[in-house]
């Protein structure tokens, strides 16, 4: 018999006086030690929480009076079912699939993103990439952050997943992106080779840390259009780390444009409505796992960064 699917539940909570000052996430933990610290993380990173109707941090400090509710959704299945939906693919062979994702949909299951996901998609579109890669992560060999956008090589075979994962390790893969910066960025061309960790107060995000205590990235970054508050870059990643290109340009003091994870307060407002990131993965080379022969994809910039652009070259 099939077991009954678990529901969703919503607690709600108040917060009492006494304990003005908290840090949200430190007072969750308190009142539900029935969810473990990290999915108490990922359930606010994930905008499940709220304070007062209000999407709060982590980080956030309580005042005492408000009304705080967590939406619980019921873990993640181990098995993923197959969810048809479009895919726009560019490229399918019996080996691999090259496709472009939309911004606003997730790669793979997690924390507040049970259903929806490119990887169910996938699965319904090409059944056999099931036994490829980890269960929930079907084919999947990179992947890319729910708001931003562009090119994603998916492995349908075991030869397949081998070959590419050796060439990311190799950093043979070229991934190159589009991004609209806040700020104008100096440099005409840069490096930044600085690591990338775990947040040490906040563990849903990551950080550039300090020598030894993260794993080592590269981004390099060239200048392709200046504007009146904003830079609109090319950039490679040499590494692939968790939000690396997100990281390095915050640290740079050039977040970008739509980030409210990285971007931090003192930003320059939009000059038109942007739906995720002003981050495109324009540009994807590998080598084929059968024919060992090159292959170069490209994706032009979508409709809401083309749309941005043309409001910053109007104003400057």
């Amino acid at each position: 018999m099939t077991a009954a699917p678990v529901a969703p539940r919503l607690i709600t909570l108040a917060v009492d006086g006494a304990v003005a000052g908290t840090r949200l996430d430190r007072w969750l933990a308190d009142r539900l030690p029935e969810l473990s610290r990290a999915r108490l993380q990922s359930l606010i990173g994930a905008g499940c929480v709220r304070v007062d109707g209000a999407v709060r941090k982590a980080a956030a400090r309580l005042r005492g009076g408000e009304r705080v509710e967590v939406d619980v959704p019921p873990p993640a299945a181990e098995e993923l079912v197959p969810e048809p939906a479009a895919l726009s693919i560019l490229f399918e062979d019996e080996y691999v699939l090259v496709l472009d994702k939309p911004a606003g949909v997730v790669v793979h299951p997690g924390a507040g993103h049970a259903r929806g996901t490119l990887a169910a998609a996938l699965l319904a579109h090409a059944p056999a990439i099931a036994g490829v890669g980890g269960p929930r992560r079907p084919g999947i060999v990179h992947r890319l952050d729910k708001d931003t956008s562009g090119l994603l090589v998916v492995a349908k075979n075991r030869v397949a997943y081998d070959a590419l994962v050796a060439q990311l390790a190799r950093r043979s893969v070229t991934r190159g992106y589009l991004a609209v910066v806040h700020g104008r960025v100096r440099a005409d061309e840069g490096v930044i080779d600085r690591p990338i960790g775990r947040h040490p107060r906040d563990r849903v995000r990551m950080a550039v840390r300090p020598a030894g205590q993260g794993r080592r990235a590269v981004t390099r970054y060239r200048v392709l259009e200046r504007f009146s508050g904003f830079t609109l870059l090319e950039v490679r990643l040499e590494t692939g780390r968790t939000h690396q290109i997100r990281v390095h340009l915050a640290a740079l003091g050039h977040p970008v444009a739509g980030d409210d994870v990285y971007g931090g307060r003192r930003r320059e407002p939009l000059p038109t409505p942007l739906e995720g990131l002003a981050l495109h993965a324009a540009r994807l080379a590998f080598v084929h796992p059968a024919t060992e022969r090159p292959r170069e994809f490209a994706s032009p910039a979508p409709a809401r960064i083309e749309r941005l652009l043309s409001h910053l070259r109007d104003t400057t």
